[in-house]
């Protein structure tokens, strides 16, 4: 069954526009008596059914609340250097998927890839259009953000978030050879968690210690040297089983 998020909170009757709304008349040519899945601002979940259509709306009706929270019990952010187009489409994919709470994409030294201001207003609407489905297809109760590309430094101004909240900030180097990510992780109770990972070519040495003048603390994943993409989704799989929700 399809799943909507609503920009808004469920009531009895509520009306759906936009993107979704096309979807739903004009690709899957939804008919009065169909059912659909809907989540809203407040992460409540409900079994609605489409009763009537206009040019640009589908009204719903709700038929059933359900107790279907899909989130973790723990807060993680993914902060992902820029990389090729169809790798960093694929790790915000995968980010939403194994239950990151927002994306930041960073342009640090050694990216590959360059945009100007309205390429990477393009790149950052492009992703988000990812989440978002992504989001849908795997059964999140809540939307992940992806924020505007920013440089490295100013990445670590803010970092790990703009509040005082307690968090973990790793970052994964590929110099380092002690601390792995799954002792790191065996050390905090923290529920909040920031994992860093570089392109393809790696961090400086200049930005390695910088991101640990900010707070990170350098992991290693093992032995081997993963391509970024492999990095992303293999440090928040091990976060997630650690600490999350994964294979419980």
């Amino acid at each position: 069954m399809r799943r909507l998020f609503y920009k808004g909170i469920l009531a009895d009757t509520i009306e759906i526009g936009g993107p979704d709304a096309h979807h739903l008349m004009h690709v899957m040519r939804a008919k009065p008596g169909q059912e659909v899945i809907v989540v809203d601002d407040e992460n409540q979940v409900a079994r609605m059914e489409m009763v009537a259509f206009s040019a640009e709306k589908v009204t719903l009706q709700l038929k059933e609340r359900l107790e279907a929270n899909t989130e973790s019990p723990i807060e993680l952010a993914l902060g992902i250097c820029l990389l090729k187009a169809d790798k960093m489409d694929f790790v915000v994919q995968k980010a939403v998927e194994l239950g990151v709470n927002r994306i930041v994409p960073i342009f640090s030294h050694n990216c590959v890839v360059r945009y100007d201001d309205k390429k990477a207003k393009q790149r950052r609407d492009r992703w988000q259009k990812i989440a978002d489905e992504a989001a849908k297809q795997c059964g999140r109760t809540a939307l992940v953000e992806v924020l505007p590309i920013e440089t490295m430094k100013k990445f670590l101004e803010h970092a790990p978030y703009e509040d005082d909240m307690d968090t973990e900030f790793l970052f994964c180097y590929e110099n380092e050879d002690k601390l792995s990510l799954k002792e790191s992780l065996r050390r905090t109770t923290s529920k909040r968690y920031l994992l860093l990972v570089g392109p393809e070519g790696g961090f400086t040495l200049e930005e390695a210690e910088a991101i640990v003048a900010a707070g990170g603390q350098s992991v290693t994943l093992g032995p081997r040297i993963l391509r970024a993409e492999t990095a992303a989704v293999a440090g928040l799989s091990i976060v997630q089983y650690e600490k999350g929700d994964l294979g419980s």
